[in-house]
């Protein structure tokens, strides 16, 4: 008997599980429980994107399903959360409704509902606000001794919707006011606003101590190894006495940065003033490796393949001197009849004579065989840039080069000399991937052939502008133009690689490079001496890497006259970009609207930033 009984027991969860089994599956209870969130609008959408964003209901929902009682708890954070958001946004008498599954969380039932419920469909968690009267400003005082003539501008006044943003905007301003009048150890404190809840008003006081004026004390430089400190001393562009300024501080610490040796530079203030009433710095530099090796590689159907290799020596005598060797080797391509190589050696000595002045002297030897003429060339360049702003830079040096040049299976020699002249306007922020401001190039290069003892100016304005939508750099507009004329010599009178050519990534996408323009009777091209070209081109990112962009471009190149005479070609076409750390990896894929007679039908390039 005793063993029928046993028998019977042991039996029994096997039972069980055979009936938990066949019940249908949307009938269990479900742990841990699904659940869908409703957010409802509340009219303003800035605040319904802050509640979204501070939302762990939806954030957490499919990363960290839970029971009922953690749901519930999960839903009374979020409430504490959007009342808050509620007040920052002036909405001091609002209110915050969450039900679970039509329930209010403080409902005794609850948990054990939700943890009875089945898992499909989830259950529904729904937000209600209820806003009220908005709040805003009513007394703003400023408690404590402020400067002699001091007059601060906090950006908010009596009248305007009490937000917390423009709050915090206001400490800051009055913060950021204070140190720039030299009151290094200043404090704002923000004590508890004053709500009137009858006048839907909120009082808000700042409590000011500003402490001593102070100027700066003694400079110490660390972490210098490879550069030398009197060099660093000499740049720098601050001194013991000035006045106390961030922003000062800032500029200086920005323009340490791009001398290019180091990897980060950070000016610390002293926490306490001097025995002499000063507050002492301490700049901290982390130099980059002396030595550096770059690999890059690009594509084209007109240019074919190109990889090019540098060795970089960025701090070659201590005072930030850098060698550049570079390689590049040149296969393939409709535009080309062999490959090419470059080779070069760059030398640039920063501040040379005088501060923001810069020494660049190279010589390159260029090898290339391209439809239009094959060169083989030797080229030296010796230059000075003055930077006069940070938006504004000129430069004037000596060019000289030596070459041989095939065309049109004619062999000639030609060697000349230029004086190239530049003056260069730049407010953009990235090399790569400009999301804004503008850059604008005017060069005059008066030349002088040593042969034939003819003399020519090349004239070439060039520039872009970049519109941003108001997306942090997601949606932009690029603008790019080009105009250059030579003056003085006809085609013929010039070198081959000196006259003007059109078509390619650098002009207009979707013709070969150089093929638009005067041609000879087999249809290689002559060159020019007037050429204008312009590029329109939309970007738009999504996701968190990926990015598409569609253009037109369209151009013209002749031989006499001047620009903007002659035939336009347009090409238009589309590509995908890959954004990465240095900048993004371009596919564009363009046809050409009006193609010239045995041109090609399109043309795909590959390479690494955007196109202009």
């Amino acid at each position: 008997m005793r063993r029928f009984v046993a028998a019977r027991w042991l039996a029994a969860p096997s039972l069980l599980t055979v009936i938990l089994g066949l019940w249908p599956p949307e009938l269990r209870a479900a742990d841990p429980q699904p659940y869908a969130v409703e957010l409802k609008p509340s009219g303003e959408s800035a605040l319904d994107a802050a509640i979204h964003d501070s939302s762990q209901l939806v954030t957490l929902k499919d990363k960290a399903p839970v029971g009922g009682f953690a749901l519930e708890q999960r839903a009374h954070s979020d409430a504490d959360r959007f009342q808050e958001a509620l007040q920052a946004f002036g909405y001091y008498k609002g209110t915050v409704m969450v039900k679970i599954d039509a329930m209010a969380l403080d409902d005794p039932a609850l948990v054990d509902t939700i943890d009875k419920a089945p898992a499909a469909p989830p259950v529904p968690v729904v937000v209600t606000l209820d806003l009220g009267p908005k709040f805003h400003f009513g007394q703003i005082t400023i408690d404590g001794t402020l400067p002699p003539n001091f007059k601060p501008s906090l950006g908010i006044s009596r009248g305007q919707p009490a937000l917390a943003a423009d709050v915090l905007a206001a400490q800051e301003t009055l913060l950021t006011a204070l140190r720039e009048a030299s009151y290094p150890l200043a404090t704002v404190i923000l004590p508890p606003a004053t709500l009137h809840r009858d006048q839907n008003e909120l009082d808000v006081s700042f409590q000011v101590t500003t402490g001593p004026r102070a100027d700066l004390g003694q400079i110490q430089f660390t972490g210098l190894k490879d550069m030398s400190e009197a060099f660093m001393r000499k740049r720098l562009l601050l001194k013991p006495g000035e006045p106390f300024s961030p922003a000062k501080i800032e500029a200086a610490r920005q323009d340490m940065l791009s001398v290019g040796t180091f990897s980060s530079v950070r000016i610390v203030p002293a926490e306490t003033l001097d025995a002499n009433g000063n507050l002492p710095l301490t700049v901290e530099f982390v130099e980059r490796k002396l030595h550096a090796v770059d690999l890059g590689a690009a594509w084209s159907t007109d240019l074919g393949a190109s990889v090019n290799a540098g060795w970089h020596d960025r701090n070659l005598f201590g005072n930030a001197e850098q060698l550049n060797i570079t390689a590049a080797v040149q296969l393939g391509g409709d535009a080309t009849a062999g490959p090419g190589t470059q080779i070069g050696v760059q030398f640039i000595k920063p501040d040379f004579l005088q501060r923001d002045q810069t020494l660049d002297t190279s010589v390159n030897f260029v090898k290339q065989d391209l439809i239009a003429y094959n060169q083989t060339a030797l080229i030296e360049r010796i230059g000075i840039t003055r930077k006069l702003s940070p938006e504004w830079t000129v430069g004037i040096g000596i060019l000289a080069e030596q070459e041989e040049i095939i065309q049109e299976d004619v062999l000639r020699d030609y060697n000349f000399v230029g004086l190239p002249i530049t003056v260069k306007y730049d407010t953009t922020k990235s090399l790569f991937d400009p999301v804004g401001g503008v850059r604008v190039t005017l060069s005059e290069t008066p030349t002088q052939s040593l042969g034939t003892g003819g003399t020519y100016l090349i004239s070439q304005l060039s520039g872009s502008t970049y519109f941003d939508f108001g997306s942090a750099g997601r949606s932009v507009l690029a603008v790019r133009g080009l105009v250059a004329k030579v003056s003085g010599a006809g085609v013929f009178g010039l070198p081959p690689d000196q006259r003007l050519y059109a078509g390619g990534s650098g002009t207009v996408r979707g013709f070969r490079y150089q093929s638009i323009g005067p041609q000879f009777a087999d249809g290689k091209p002559t060159g020019g001496t007037a050429m204008s070209a312009g590029s329109l081109e939309f970007r738009q990112r999504f996701l968190d890497s990926w990015g598409v962009a569609v253009f037109a471009d369209a151009g013209q190149n002749s031989a006499g006259g001047a620009p903007f005479t002659d035939a336009w070609r347009v090409g238009v076409g589309a590509g995908i970009r890959y954004y990465t750390s240095i900048g993004p990896i371009r596919l564009d894929f363009a046809v050409p609207m009006n193609r010239e007679p045995g041109g090609d039908s399109f043309e795909v390039y590959i390479g690494i930033g955007q196109a202009f």
